[in-house]
């Protein structure tokens, strides 16, 4: 049975081209949708999506698949942009087509035909009018219909014309005569002359009383500030904020259930991630699977702090206090090899936190 499902045949060449690289990469690294989506942050459900050609994976996701694979991510981003843009053109293609598949529904609702010079109520108009004139007696030239040119194009030629013209303007009314100008001018200069009497009685009485305004603003009291609460922490938390740099974030509290993951990355077969508690208003570096020796590095707000794995392969650092968005704070370790890694923002769970990383011992 074959390991991959086949893809759309309604894919752009270079989707078709791009998915397939990745198909590729993958079995030749020996990877499982399941390892892979443990060696990038993104979920297997994402993955299965991403590799079947159903959706466009992001170029975060990219790089990292390459990081996973031990491709070139430079090559891959390449193959990645033209793909994205061969699939931003079949979007548009497909807004086009469901513009004019509603233009044409309304027409259809209305009961006019695209071909039509006129709209079925104005020809009624026209038909009703003839009648009468031929009922009075008047000679009526007879009707030549006109025939419709061909060589110029029209709605039904471009269904998208209707969507993006709107409605047409109300025509403009016809000269009424000149005793409807008449009346309109005597109203406009009387409004004129209510506005400018306005504008006179007011200025007037600004001039009179000067010191009104401001003597009210001055008399205002102004409301006394509330007393800052200090902050009520919950059982077990020791501390927050700047209080708790440099010290165990265990000792204090924090870590637990107070803590999630924000950020997470690798160092050859380390595991680096970044624990952030909202309660303590800190982050730590944490170490996992890594050899005795290699080290996590976390800095933020002007402090940093360094853990080197012990014998049981994890390790974490002392806190530093983060005003900001923890997502922004990235901490990166060093293998006894020399091998460097970063950590990077992870997706965010349905509600709302960051997803918390798996099964490491320490806090």
């Amino acid at each position: 049975m074959p390991r991959w499902k086949a893809l759309p045949e309604e894919l752009d060449p270079q989707v078709r081209e791009f998915a397939g690289q990745l198909r590729r990469l993958v079995d030749r690294s020996g990877l499982s949708v399941a390892a892979l989506a443990d060696a990038t942050g993104y979920s297997k459900t994402s993955w299965e999506r991403y590799l079947n050609g159903r959706l466009l994976p992001p170029q975060r996701a990219v790089v990292a698949l390459a990081e996973a694979t031990g491709a070139q991510p430079a090559h891959l981003t390449t193959l990645w942009e033209l793909a994205e843009r061969a699939w931003s053109r079949d979007e548009m293609r497909q807004d086009v087509t469901m513009e004019a598949i509603s233009v044409a529904q309304a027409r259809a609702a209305l009961g006019w035909d695209a071909d039509q010079a006129e709209p079925p109520a104005k020809s009624a108009k026209f038909t009703k009018g003839t009648k009468t004139a031929q009922a009075s007696g008047t000679a009526q030239p007879p009707l030549v219909p006109q025939q419709r040119r061909t060589d110029t194009p029209s709605a039904a030629d471009f269904p998208e014309w209707a969507a993006a013209a709107g409605p047409s303007p109300a025509a403009a009314p016809t000269d009424q005569g000149p005793a409807r100008r008449t009346r309109r001018g005597r109203i406009l200069m009387a409004a004129a002359g209510a506005a400018g009497v306005a504008l006179v009685a007011g200025a007037a009485f600004l001039l009179l009383n000067p010191g009104t305004g401001t003597a009210k603003k001055a008399a205002a009291p102004r409301p006394a500030a509330a007393p800052s609460a200090k902050q009520v922490l919950p059982a077990g938390v020791r501390c927050t904020g700047a209080g708790c740099v440099g010290k165990d974030p265990e000792a204090m509290g924090c870590g637990g259930g107070h803590a999630i993951t924000p950020s997470r990355g690798r160092a050859g077969r380390a595991v680096i991630e970044v624990r952030y508690s909202k309660i303590c208003h800190t982050a730590w570096a944490r170490i996992s699977r890594a050899a005795p020796g290699d080290q996590a590095t976390l800095s933020a707000g002007g402090h940093s702090a360094t853990a080197r794995a012990e014998k049981n392969g994890a390790a974490y650092t002392p806190m530093v206090e983060v005003t900001g968005d923890p997502a922004k704070v990235a901490a990166c370790g060093t293998t006894v090899a020399g091998v460097k890694g970063c950590s990077r923002p992870v997706p965010a769970t349905p509600a709302g936190a960051p997803a918390p990383s798996a099964g490491a011992a320490v806090r």
